[in-house]
């Protein structure tokens, strides 16, 4: 289903229209202030059939596959069209899933590199040859190995990312000549709706890139633990993710991307002229709504008290509300019930003996001012759990190594941050941190699009990045000629 038939836009931005909901139809509204923006229809089970039997037929068609200098031109063409659409894709983030503007356009560029990126790898995208004649049963062999796609991907998509998440997810099996059905989330489909459009425009097959938006999980579970499908590529929580992967088809692999409690150590020799702004930046980024989101930030107790009047006075300059406008730094939480979720957490917190150090307050519906908690207790849950806000806490140390293993002590384990000037207490905090990433002095939130990008332990199985994606999204085969 194309865009434009798939919902009705805003007569003016300034005036919206009020949208009369049809049966079986999903009312999209803006993050900020919940106004409606279109209507989009829910695909059923017999759609969701549909869309796997034409993807199995288009997959075991050997001979309508196409080649990889066709798939790199789509890809380079789609890159195109998206450049073409940059300003409408970076207001629609900030209004489906409210992130600020500047940060929206930084999202779609990133999107638009990405599809570059799925495109390039392939000029890279090989085999290898193995060696033969190593032994006298081996003689006379010649032995290599080819790439090839593994079959049908089944994707299921975040809302804090809704374009580059979905990039991550569907340009990779572009690229290597996979089937994809990309489910987006119910509070984000319009970039995601747009994209595919594009995908078809750039010259794909429709079987080959198909949205899914079904009204509940139960389709969205019958699509991912099909029999049909190869790959679940799975952005979202670690409940759902971990489900999920339980229930596949024998045979299925999986990349999942759940979320962290990111910690960051902030060492005495840390310069706090540098540290403060990437700081900041990786703990209030879209409202802290981000798997790697810094939250955990434990300061070395000489530079404690400078630490935390420079991280207030800076959090305090935040300007929170309407994503749409340039001039805002933070944006609203997805949802009004993960906005009363926040609050909640941190009232909890300072009933428990943590100091309200700034923010804390209710700003509208959706929003919260950036807050700094200091020194919460072990157990409280802006300690322990993911807390998916603009919410930062802040705890005190002496002795580094009971800085880190406090830093690994939760089941989650994603990406960490250490902030020093001393190489050697970076080098020892990096080797020691339990973390699929350590950053020195740069943001837990850092990442570039062809990285690797995984979860350890309950945050995730597999590794993100393009490249690496690419890979988990294709199989070796051997061929092996015996010379008489």
């Amino acid at each position: 289903m194309s865009c434009a038939t798939a919902r009705r836009m805003w007569a003016a931005p300034d005036r919206p229209l009020t949208l009369l909901k049809e049966p079986n139809m999903l009312t999209v509204v803006q993050a900020f202030d919940r106004a409606p923006i279109a209507e989009v229809r829910f695909d059923t089970a017999s759609a969701l059939e549909h869309k796997l039997s034409a993807a199995e037929r288009a997959f075991k068609d050997r001979d309508g596959w196409l080649p990889p200098h066709e798939r790199i031109a789509i890809l380079r063409r789609l890159a195109a069209l998206m450049d073409a659409k940059r300003d409408h894709l970076a207001l629609q983030i900030a209004r489906e899933g409210g992130k600020p503007l500047p940060d929206a356009i930084i999202e779609t560029t990133r999107a638009i590199d990405g599809v570059h990126n799925a495109a390039d790898e392939l000029r890279n995208f090989g085999g290898r040859e193995i060696p033969m004649g190593l032994s006298a049963a081996a003689a006379g062999r010649w032995a290599f190995t080819t790439r090839e796609p593994i079959g049908i991907v089944a994707a299921i998509s975040a809302f804090n990312h809704p374009l580059n998440l979905i990039v991550h997810q569907v340009a990779p099996a572009i690229a290597v000549g996979c089937p994809v059905i990309i489910k987006p989330a119910s509070a984000t489909p319009l970039s995601c709706l747009d994209f595919v459009a594009m995908v078809h425009e750039a010259g794909l097959p429709e079987p080959w890139c198909q949205s899914f938006l079904p009204e509940g999980n139960d389709l969205a579970e019958a699509l991912a633990t099909d029999k049909r499908v190869a790959f679940l590529s799975f952005i979202g929580s670690a409940r759902v993710g971990w489900s999920l992967h339980s229930k596949l088809a024998h045979g299925a692999r999986s990349a999942l991307e759940h979320g962290g409690v990111a910690p960051a150590i902030v060492d005495r020799s840390a310069d706090l002229s540098r540290i403060i702004e990437p700081i900041v930046k990786g703990g209030y980024y879209h409202a802290g709504q981000v798997c790697v989101s810094t939250q955990r930030i434990f300061v070395h107790n000489d530079i404690a008290d400078d630490f935390t009047e420079a991280l207030i006075a800076r959090a305090e300059r935040l300007r929170t509300g309407d994503p749409t406008l340039k001039d805002t730094d933070v944006g609203p939480l997805i949802q009004p019930r993960e906005a009363d979720r926040v609050a909640e957490w941190i009232g909890e917190a300072v009933k428990g003996g943590a100091k309200l150090a700034s923010g804390g307050k209710r700003l509208s519906e959706t929003t919260l001012q950036p807050t700094v908690l200091l020194d919460p207790a072990a157990d409280a849950r802006v300690t322990t759990q993911e807390v998916f806000g603009p919410v930062v806490a802040v705890y005190r140390y002496s002795d580094l190594d009971k800085a880190i293993a406090r830093a690994n002590s939760l089941p989650t384990a994603f990406q960490a941050s250490i902030f020093a000037q001393d190489i050697d207490i970076a080098m020892r905090a990096a080797n020691r941190l339990d973390a699929s990433a350590v950053m020195i002095n740069d943001a837990t939130a850092f990442r570039t699009d062809w990285m690797p990008f995984a979860g350890r332990r309950e945050s995730g199985y597999g590794t993100g990045g393009i490249p690496y994606t690419m890979r988990d999204m294709s199989q070796e085969k051997m061929i092996l000629m015996h010379r008489s």
